[in-house]
């Protein structure tokens, strides 16, 4: 048994809970691309995320668990259209195994650079990550985000500047070979 901050959880189920935090942004990214719906997405969503928990004793830790959980989302968003009659995905078998194939990749780069993005956000100043969850979490534009903020939408835009900036130098900091 594992010790979490909520309880006891055997390990197994410890394993999976890290995995598919992992792997979520990815299997998201790829039933968004499938099913255009917000609740009919999180529905699809939590479906994957059961047959997942379900089925994770015949996943091969040898192979990229994100590749195979898209795999259970494809299934997933292929059974959707029987379920929800009058939103139909019109993309044949092999098309989804394309987008499959696509988003299974899971260059570890990528994986390094978003965990070092998000370093970098945490290293903002308060106002800074404020202005950045407004536009790109709430996907604001600077007009609203001025709006919200009592400022104008330029010195929005010329924050959001400064903050790329800011980001982009950190990640090239933490990137840089030591």
């Amino acid at each position: 048994m594992v010790l979490l901050s909520e309880g006891w959880m055997d390990e197994s189920s410890a394993d999976f809970t890290r995995l598919w935090t992992t792997a979520l942004p990815k299997v998201s990214a790829f039933v968004g691309s499938m099913v255009f719906e917000a609740s009919d997405r999180e529905d699809v969503l939590q479906d994957c995320a059961m047959a997942a928990v379900t089925s994770f004793e015949r996943f091969d830790p040898s192979r990229s668990f994100a590749a195979w959980a898209v795999g259970i989302a494809r299934n997933q968003v292929r059974l959707y259209p029987r379920r929800k009659s009058g939103d139909p995905i019109h993309l044949d078998d092999s098309a989804l195994d394309l987008l499959v194939t696509a988003f299974s990749r899971s260059p570890k780069n990528n994986e390094d650079q978003l965990d070092k993005l998000e370093d970098c956000v945490s290293s903002l100043r308060r106002r800074a990550r404020e202005i950045c969850e407004l536009r790109y979490v709430q996907n604001l534009k600077p007009a609203a985000i001025g709006e919200r903020l009592g400022i104008s939408p330029n010195t929005v835009s010329k924050a959001l500047q400064r903050i790329r900036e800011e980001l982009r130098s950190c990640l090239n900091t933490l990137s840089a070979p030591q």
